[in-house]
């Protein structure tokens, strides 16, 4: 594989590159959250929404420098990025740290960052040919707090329900919330089709603040699919015609089987369809 390269703080080096000092608090105490990014042909899609999603989430963990990281400064970074990768798709995250000295309570709260890129061949978002088959992650719920919308480094629930999922021959789970909701996947928010309706957990009930998650919202209202934001009983799993699932990096992924329950896949396909069209 090629060597590739990475922006660290406005510095393009090789991604390989020793950076990070032990103190560095995202490493220390999970004190950051991070932007998964796509680009498509050249161009990296829904810059506006992940700009604004990131600003609102470092202001909400008091990190200074949000003004900065708007929709102009990702759009130019990625691309600066995807020239230098010798890219025109791929597969982009942003992790912004707190930058500073001290224990628990740092000492300042200005941001480092650093954007990663990862070349793909795909011009556009294709639906997997073989739906996923699912389980529910019941071990660790997710707690449901102001926090809970926000992609933060701080990734144990998500990294347990992985080892969950590799440890049962899965390809994904579902995360409960705290009190026993749907939440969203483990790297993807969640979209139920029943009885003619589409529906997808409120933000009330912890789930990230999917961009993807929204796209699919704003699409389905434009085609005039009824959509709800909800609290979604679990067990809505084993009568729903549909489920699928989204994310800024792979759109629409359906999900075939939930326990002895199989799906169709007619409004995802649908979706996807006015997704590559935005």
């Amino acid at each position: 594989m090629a060597l590739l390269y990475i922006n660290f703080n406005g510095e393009i080096v090789p991604s390989d590159s020793k950076l990070l000092p032990v103190g560095n608090r995202s490493f220390k105490y999970g004190d950051g959250l991070f932007e998964s990014m796509r680009m498509l042909k050249g161009q990296l899609k829904f810059a506006d929404l992940h700009a604004d999603r990131l600003q609102r989430g470092m202001k909400a963990l008091k990190m200074d420098g949000y003004s900065q990281m708007d929709a102009y400064f990702l759009k130019e970074k990625a691309e600066q990025l995807a020239v230098r990768n010798k890219a025109r798709h791929g597969r982009i995250r942003l992790t912004v740290y707190r930058d500073s000295e001290g224990f628990y309570a740092p000492s300042q709260n200005k941001t480092g960052y650093c954007m990663e890129f990862v070349p793909a061949d795909e011009p556009r978002y294709f639906l997997n040919e073989k739906g996923l088959i699912v389980d529910i992650f019941t071990d660790l719920p997710k707690p449901s707090n102001y926090l809970s919308n926000i992609k933060t480094c701080n990734s144990l629930t998500y990294v347990m329900a992985g080892l969950y999922k590799a440890q049962n021959n899965l390809d994904e789970v579902f995360l409960l919330n705290q009190a026993g909701f749907l939440c969203e996947a483990s790297s993807s928010n969640v979209f139920v089709w029943y009885q003619n309706h589409l529906y997808t957990p409120a933000l009330s009930e912890g789930c990230v603040e999917g961009v993807m998650r929204q796209v699919i919202i704003n699409i389905a209202k434009k085609n005039n699919i009824p959509v709800m934001e909800a609290q979604i009983n679990p067990e809505i799993l084993y009568e729903a015609d549909e489920v699928f699932l989204t994310n800024a990096s792979k759109g629409i992924q359906c999900v075939m089987g939930y326990g002895i329950r199989r799906y169709f896949s007619k409004v995802s396909k649908l979706l996807l369809d006015e997704l590559n069209k935005a």
